[in-house]
């Protein structure tokens, strides 16, 4: 069902959360939120029933989150924590109600907290850090990552479960910058995820810095965070200078005084850059490339730029497409450089 709204909810001012459990709340409070409360399979029903709304033409306003309180597997597994979809962007409102600012404001407060970065603070410990799985707990058989009920984002299409909400956080080992990015997680394993860092050509920042651990022989220590506050979660996708801290815009986004709070507690590989209001996180060192199977529905694109056709077959994981708006052109240039870059991979 949905969340009644409470008189006067939706013309409230925003407030900026500093966690996503209060996102999640002001979404409520609202009337935001679609709350399922029968069982749900995470691997043949969640994701398509979300998707939907995009899917049917819905309109903007009308888009909402759903809560899924009673998730379970198609093994008949019965998990303990619910899963929220649509939660950070599934329509401009709740986007600007995660950025904690009204719908025309945002452009100006990015601009602002690039301009203005708060970097972090290192603390001991961290709300995240209450339960810590290692050794051979997280190689169990229903142990570890097989304890998350990760959905299947696209059934009878995908090789396995996929985290895409994440927040992948690694270092430059030269010059100590953060990097924050958003790649999808592909479990292969309780202990083992396979990560793609390839969201731009040439590479993302995390696989810049993957590059930079391999010159030196040594693993790439990285922090994977589920569950942060939006504004937060926002700057892992934003495509800023690859030597520009990302946390610290993080932290002025979200305006705290002595910026974002950081637990030093997990690893001293990354100097306590494990943020303490995430929950959950995964830690852990990227130590060998290994292939990406299948996601999605294509396995092949197509598209035309300058009256060129562009074919790239058995793509595998690597999806994109170029929506534009009617009458407007799309960036020919862009997109014919990217259909070279595909074209040389795919041979």
């Amino acid at each position: 069902m949905t969340i009644p709204v409470k008189p006067g909810a939706r013309q409230a001012k925003p407030k900026i959360a500093k966690d996503f459990q209060d996102h999640l709340a002001a979404l409520e409070e609202r009337g935001l939120v679609v709350r399922v409360d029968r069982p749900i399979n995470k691997d043949t029903e969640l994701h398509p029933l979300a998707r939907w709304q995009f899917q049917g033409a819905l309109p903007e306003d009308e888009r909402r989150a759903f809560l899924f309180t009673n998730v379970v597997g198609s093994d008949g597994r019965k998990y303990d924590m619910p899963v929220v979809a649509g939660a950070l962007a599934a329509s401009p409102e709740i986007y600007a109600l995660g950025m904690g600012v009204a719908l025309d404001d945002i452009g100006s407060a990015w601009l602002k907290a690039i301009h203005n970065p708060i970097p972090p603070v290192t603390v001991n410990h961290g709300a995240c850090q209450e339960v810590v799985i290692t050794g051979d707990a997280l190689r169990a058989p229903d142990g570890g990552l097989k304890a998350l009920p990760v959905p299947i984002s696209t059934p009878g299409f995908d090789a396995a479960p996929y985290l895409t909400a994440t927040i992948c956080i690694t270092k430059d080992p030269e010059t100590g910058i953060r990097n924050m990015g958003t790649y999808r997680g592909q479990l292969k394993a309780t202990d083992r995820l396979g990560v793609r860092m390839a969201s731009r050509l040439g590479g993302a920042g995390g696989y810049l810095h993957w590059q930079k651990y391999q010159k030196l022989k040594q693993p790439m220590p990285v922090a994977i965070v589920i569950g942060c506050a939006p504004a937060i979660f926002f700057t892992g996708p934003q495509k800023l200078a690859v030597d520009f801290d990302e946390m610290g815009v993080a932290g002025a986004l979200i305006a705290l005084p002595d910026g974002l709070m950081v637990a030093s507690r997990l690893s001293s590989d990354l100097n306590g850059d494990t943020l303490a209001a995430f929950l959950p996180q995964i830690f852990g060192k990227v130590t060998q490339c290994t292939k990406e199977l299948r996601m999605g529905e294509l396995n092949n694109l197509s598209f035309t730029v300058g009256n060129v056709p562009w074919k790239i077959f058995r793509v595998n994981a690597i999806f994109f497409a170029a929506f534009g708006r009617a009458g407007e052109a799309l960036p020919g240039v862009q997109l014919a450089a990217l259909a070279g870059e595909l074209d040389h991979r795919a041979k």
